[in-house]
C-alpha cells in the first residue's frame, strides 16, 4: 500500500488520493499520486518523495510524507502556494523553481531557467523547459520573457515531462525520449485539444496524462482527446478537476 494512503506506523489514517503504479525503465517503482489541477506527487522506489506545484486547497500536505524534492513551475496561485510547500517540507527538502517564484522564498532554493539542468539528488536529474503561450491574444497569460518552466525529470533513464502552463513550443518539440508526459489541456490559458494532440504526436510518450483541465468556462473535450490519441499512446485520464 502506498504511504500516500497511510502515514506512519500506528498513526491515524491520512487522506487517500488516487494513484497509479508504473515500473521505471530500471525496474524501480514509480507511484504517481493525483491531487487536483496541476498538483501531484511522484514516489520513487517507495522512498523518495517529489511534489509538483503543491497547493494547500488540493491536498492535506501536512499529513503526507515529507518531501525530498518540491518542483514549482511558476508563480501563479494555482501552482505556487508557500503554505503548502512549508507544510510538506523539512530543512532537508530541496526546492526547485523558476526565478519569479524564487522571489517568494526567504530561504535558498535551486533556481532554474529554461535550458538549464540540475541534479539536486543523486537519483534524479532535472532539465528546465520553457513554458509559455504562443497564441495571439493569450501571450500575456504566460509570457516567454518571464521564463516560466516545465521540467523533464529523469529517474534512472526514465524521462518524465511535466509541461507546466504552456502551449506547444519549439523547446517542447525539441525534446526526445519522453517516457511519461503531463500536458495541460485548458484554454484560453494552456493547450486546446488540437494542440495537445499535436504535442503528443510529436513527443510520442509511452504514457500521457492530461492535467490542468477544468476550472474554466470552456470545458476540455476529454472524450475527443482520448479518441484521437488512443492509437498513439497510453492516454490515462485521472481525476484532476
Amino acid at each position: 500500500m502506498s504511504i500516500f494512503s497511510y502515514f506512519g506506523h500506528g498513526s491515524a489514517p491520512a487522506p487517500t488520493y488516487p494513484s497509479d503504479l508504473v515500473t521505471l525503465n530500471n525496474g524501480d517503482s514509480l507511484r504517481i499520486t493525483f491531487f487536483k489541477h496541476a498538483s501531484f506527487a511522484l514516489e520513487v522506489a517507495e522512498k523518495y518523495h517529489i511534489y509538483i506545484d503543491p497547493v494547500k486547497e488540493y491536498a492535506d500536505y501536512a499529513r503526507l510524507p515529507k518531501a525530498d524534492l518540491v518542483l514549482v513551475t511558476h508563480s501563479h496561485y494555482d501552482h505556487f502556494d508557500r503554505a503548502a510547500i512549508d507544510a510538506v517540507s523539512t530543512r532537508h527538502t530541496d526546492i526547485v523553481c523558476d526565478h519569479t517564484t524564487a522571489e517568494g522564498f526567504d530561504t535558498n532554493c535551486l533556481v532554474l531557467t529554461p535550458g538549464k539542468t540540475a541534479t539536486p539528488r543523486d537519483y534524479i536529474r532535472i532539465e528546465a523547459v520553457a513554458a509559455y503561450n504562443t497564441t495571439e491574444g493569450h501571450t500575456d497569460f504566460h509570457p516567454k520573457a518571464r521564463e516560466d518552466c516545465g521540467y523533464v525529470v529523469t529517474v534512472g533513464d526514465t524521462r518524465i515531462y511535466i509541461a507546466g502552463d504552456t502551449e506547444p513550443t519549439e523547446e517542447m518539440f525539441s525534446l526526445r525520449d519522453i517516457d511519461i508526459a503531463f500536458l495541460p489541456v485548458n484554454q484560453p490559458y494552456t493547450m486546446t485539444v488540437e494542440q495537445a494532440v499535436t504535442a503528443v504526436k510529436q513527443l510520442r510518450p509511452r504514457i500521457f496524462y492530461p492535467y490542468h483541465y477544468g476550472e474554466v468556462e470552456q470545458p476540455t473535450d476529454i472524450d475527443r482527446l482520448v479518441e484521437e490519441l488512443k492509437e498513439v499512446t497510453d492516454i490515462r485520464i485521472r481525476p484532476m478537476e
